[in-house]
């Protein structure tokens, strides 16, 4: 799903909301995760999952037409770790981490 088709099926659930205004909560959401995760905060939201970066160590990487050696320097990466609700829905209803 697409920002623009996230917008879209809002505004068809809330009939009562603008679509201005539904564009307006989901951009600063959005804004909001992006902005957090910059600092280097982790984003929690129960029941969905949480966001957080992960750093990753600077490598030797290779070009790939020429073969050569290049240096590629460590960057922050952004994570998602699904919540246990989203992981039991997307599974049918059950927890794969679940025993039994």
């Amino acid at each position: 799903m697409t920002r623009s088709e996230l917008i879209a099926h809002l505004a068809a659930q809330h009939p009562h909301l603008r679509q201005p205004d539904i564009e307006l909560v989901v951009g600063t959401i959005f804004d909001e995760v992006s902005e957090a995760l910059a600092r280097g905060d982790r984003v929690e939201l129960r029941g969905f999952g949480a966001f957080t970066t992960r750093q990753r160590e600077p490598r030797q990487g290779r070009n790939p037409r020429t073969g050569e050696a290049v240096a590629v320097a460590g960057k922050g990466m952004p994570h998602f770790r699904p919540g246990k609700e989203l992981r039991a829905r997307v599974n049918g209803g059950r927890d794969p981490g679940e025993t039994g």
